[in-house]
């Protein structure tokens, strides 16, 4: 196929309605390998959680992404609050975390957030590492990738590199609360909604560059106060400068694959 762009939002575990997505799109053959040839193929995050096989939507991206290379494309993904989440019971499991608020741990959170006990048993050492050294933001051409609508990644850097960098520093320690820390920010969300949105919008994209800004994390239909059933297509808001593509697959919604740069159906 022609060299493009896609995106995906987040798949919560499943793997078998991505599948079918990402063969839609002509991504990947009946046997489930890439057919992409060199396409550019990004995830934004939240692999894990809410449904039955994060681990095999993590293990088959992470085969696409060796099948890609081979072939001349790309496959991708960043860091999403709910990889974080996995990682934090992985290494710290039910330990208390400092905190004036009442007891809190990243065991208990896993739980309240739909963690899933497969996810949990089939992290091994290997995925563990490639997770935690998967970029949180990226450019992918005049857009700006991220999982979550918040700002709350100035507070680590003013460039993407240097992000990425203390996050990726954070998490090859075993400070407890600079892992929370990080947990806490990656779960805000509408930066960009209302009416200063686009404001905002502005203001991250001045920092950190591009021209667009392409998110998951925050559901599509929760945004526009309906069932994600009824979403068909990503939502472009805060005047045509963000563009939303989850779409609640754990709620009932579709997996969007979406190919940049996107222009809305009418």
């Amino acid at each position: 196929m022609s060299e493009s762009t896609f995106v995906v939002g987040d798949v919560h575990g499943h793997r078998d309605d991505l599948v079918d997505e990402l063969r839609e799109h002509g991504l990947v053959d009946d046997a489930d390998n890439w057919s992409g040839g060199t396409s550019s193929l990004w995830f934004l995050g939240d692999f894990v959680d809410r449904g039955p096989d994060g681990i095999g939507a993590i293990t088959l991206v992470r085969e696409l992404q060796r099948q890609a290379a081979d072939a001349g494309g790309h496959v991708e993904t960043l860091l999403g609050n709910h990889e974080i989440l996995l990682l934090g019971v992985h290494h710290f499991g039910d330990t208390d975390v400092p905190s004036d608020f009442g007891p809190r741990s990243f065991a208990r959170s896993w739980e309240i957030n739909g963690g899933q006990q497969g996810d949990i048993d089939g992290l091994s050492d290997e995925v563990v590492e490639w997770l935690s050294t998967r970029p949180l933001l990226a450019h992918v051409d005049d857009h700006l990738l991220m999982h979550s609508d918040t700002l709350e990644y100035l507070e680590w850097g003013s460039s993407i590199e240097k992000i990425n960098e203390t996050v990726h520093d954070v998490l090859a320690g075993d400070d407890l609360a600079r892992w929370w820390d990080v947990w806490r920010r990656m779960t805000t969300r509408y930066a960009f909604r209302g009416p200063h949105g686009e404001e905002a919008a502005a203001e991250l994209l001045d920092t950190l560059g591009g021209e667009s800004i392409v998110h998951g994390h925050s559901v599509i239909a929760d945004q526009l106060g309906i069932h994600p059933v009824d979403i068909e297509q990503p939502y472009l808001y805060a005047g045509g400068r963000v563009l939303g593509i989850d779409a609640g697959l754990f709620a009932g919604g579709p997996c969007l694959v979406v190919r940049l740069p996107y222009t809305p159906e009418d």
